[in-house]
């Protein structure tokens, strides 16, 4: 279970940083206060900025991980996430608005496989709980 859970870390950092950061760079780069105000990027801002994302979707990436094993202890159904599944939706998009900079098009591109994640988890969950009664049978 510990190399399932690097490798998704792994792929939201890559997700992050190939996908997210770049639109984020870029957005930042041309975003314009007024014509009078200059936009200068440091180098420490860049790699923040790009460390940040990279790191924040890398986090949320192990959200399967998570559920199985909140599942497993208990604490989490696969019926309790589907009664939430539009509390979740919600959840989702706040996140990826602060996530990503002020942005539409990035913050699509992150809650879209967040969404794919938790429908993920669900399936993940009923599985869990399939085999905790296999187990008791």
């Amino acid at each position: 279970m510990l190399d399932s859970g690097s490798s998704s870390c792994a792929l939201g950092v890559l997700f992050g940083y190939y996908v997210i950061a770049p639109l984020s760079v870029n957005f930042l780069g041309s975003y314009q206060v007024s014509s009078t105000v200059a936009n200068q990027i440091s180098l420490t801002s860049f790699i923040s900025t790009v460390t940040t994302v990279s790191l924040a979707n890398g986090i949320i990436f192990e959200l399967p991980i998570l559920v199985y094993f909140l599942t497993k202890i208990g604490f989490l159904t696969p019926d309790f996430m589907r009664v939430y599944r539009k509390h979740a939706m919600v959840v989702t998009l706040i996140l990826s608005a602060i996530i990503t900079p002020p942005d539409i098009t990035s913050q699509i591109l992150v809650s879209f496989p967040l969404i794919i994640l938790y429908e993920l988890s669900i399936k993940i969950s009923a599985r869990v709980i399939k085999n905790q009664k296999k187990k008791t049978a």
